[in-house]
């Protein structure tokens, strides 16, 4: 039975009276609701990033550098769900009873995966823009060996990066917390702002130049195929059929990184001018916002590219278990 203190709120740990977190304090119906709409959040996000690395993974003919980019961005947000996001939901309704241990690795993750997601995008956004503005180039450029290393790298940087972020929480774990049964991460206003620095301010800067740069060339491009749409030869339709693939691969990418920006944008713009984000009320919404973006992702496939439509449809009908079904081109 737990011990009630003056309030009425009951303590995490009632044998440590001075030390102990109190109980979160949202009503029981509160509790059910969002535990229920955070995992289903966390359910379909899950689900449909799987759709994408298995259609990826599975059929060759998508095994192109950009779908290499859109498996590695789909990999980092099936962990949101399958990690993050049940973790966030047990931090906000429960004491944590888990140990600092686990709480450093909890916070590991999340610098490790957002970063990575963040990366990932980057790379998206110069792959669009050396398709689109040096097209001759980007068969060389951007192979597929070289996404597959650009990947790892970027997984790997962000690993190491991330074991120096949370250095001194990794020495001292625990750190952080200001009672025992909570899981903070308080980072110091030099190191946060570095954070804010490499991982938003730069990030963001890059793939607005590199898109500004992408629009300007693909509204020239759209120009120049209606000038050629008259062309009779068989060479000019396959030069307008490809730029008009590449348009719309640009089209969908940066619909993808808007959305991004729309759910990212918020929680680091307000970490800006907020030192500790455990302290405002917004700090739930700012971090479901946050993770969702990994659930609209896959949406975003779905509507705007054929080939994902079609992969999902022989998931679910079991053509991927018939022999030679890798070989299927669904382009």
């Amino acid at each position: 039975m737990g011990v009630t203190i003056q309030n009425g709120t009951e303590l995490c740990f009632p044998h440590l009276l001075n030390n102990s977190c109190r109980k979160p304090t949202l009503h029981w119906s509160e509790a059910v609701f969002l535990n229920i709409v955070m995992s289903f959040i966390s359910l379909i996000t899950v689900a449909l990033n799987l759709l994408v690395i298995i259609s990826v993974s599975h059929f060759r003919h998508l095994h192109t550098p950009t779908n290499i980019l859109l498996l590695s961005l789909g990999v980092s947000d099936l962990l949101v769900g399958l990690l993050l996001m049940p973790f966030e939901i047990f931090r906000n309704t429960t004491c944590w009873v888990l140990g600092n241990i686990m709480c450093v690795l909890y916070c590991y993750l999340i610098t490790h995966v957002v970063c990575a997601s963040v990366g990932n995008i980057v790379l998206i956004s110069f792959d669009r823009y050396v398709a689109i503005c040096d097209p001759l180039h980007y068969p060389t450029r951007i192979s597929r060996n070289r996404a597959k290393c650009l990947v790892c790298l970027c997984w790997l940087w962000y690993g190491i990066y991330s074991i120096l972020f949370l250095k001194d929480d990794v020495i001292q774990p625990g750190r952080s917390n200001s009672c025992v049964g909570e899981c903070a991460l308080i980072i110091n206003y030099v190191i946060g702002t570095i954070d804010i620095i490499l991982n938003f301010v730069f990030p963001v800067t890059v793939i607005i130049v590199l898109y500004m740069r992408v629009f300007v060339v693909a509204v020239s491009q759209a120009r120049a195929m209606r000038s050629q749409i008259t062309a009779v030869t068989l060479h000019h339709s396959v030069n307008v059929k490809t730029k008009k693939s590449e348009l719309k691969a640009a089209r969908t990418l940066g619909i993808l990184i808007l959305i991004y920006f729309i759910c990212f944008c918020p929680y680091f713009c307000y970490s800006l001018i907020e030192v500790d984000l455990n302290s405002t009320p917004y700090v739930s919404f700012l971090v479901s916002l946050f993770y969702f973006n990994s659930c609209i992702n896959p949406v975003i496939y779905a509507l705007f590219y054929p080939w994902f439509r079609k992969a999902v449809k022989l998931i679910f009908t079991l053509q991927i278990l018939k022999p030679g079904s890798r070989e299927i081109n669904i382009l």
